[in-house]
């Protein structure tokens, strides 16, 4: 009964992912196309309340739900890893017309086919798993 709060936000992000049709592969392929401002007005909007949502908790010093700061460490930009995951990341996301995070918004929609890309999604994140002590990356 506890995660019921958890469901109810899951099922509610996943009505807005779809009425605002950021799940719609037509609309990923716009993006990558440079046809249309939709999506990058919606990744801009997300960055946008991020930071401001970041600089709140900084500067007010929010704690979580258990009474604990929430403590966001500084993080040092590598320029060449970033470059590549990204180019990594954006390739799939243009192969399969899918974001990784609303593949279970896609499924959720009858979009069955997307089984193939989650379970593509969890072997590369396993795989990733396997190898991260091994990448030049700390």
């Amino acid at each position: 009964m506890n995660k019921l709060k958890f469901l109810i936000a899951g099922i509610l992000f996943g009505i807005i992912l779809t009425k605002s049709e950021v799940i719609s592969w037509f609309r990923i392929y716009e993006m990558f196309r440079f046809e249309s401002f939709h999506m990058y007005g919606v990744i801009g909007s997300a960055v946008g309340l991020g930071i401001v949502a970041v600089q709140i908790i900084k500067r007010l010093q929010i704690k979580d739900f258990s009474g604990k700061p929430i403590v966001i460490p500084d993080k040092q930009m590598r320029f060449w890893p970033s470059l590549l995951g990204g180019t990594i990341f954006g390739l799939g996301w243009a192969l399969t017309g899918a974001c990784p995070g609303p593949i279970y918004t896609i499924i959720g929609n009858g979009f069955l086919v997307f089984i193939v890309v989650l379970a593509s999604a969890v072997i590369g994140t396993l795989t990733y798993g396997l190898v991260m002590d091994k990448l030049p990356q700390k």
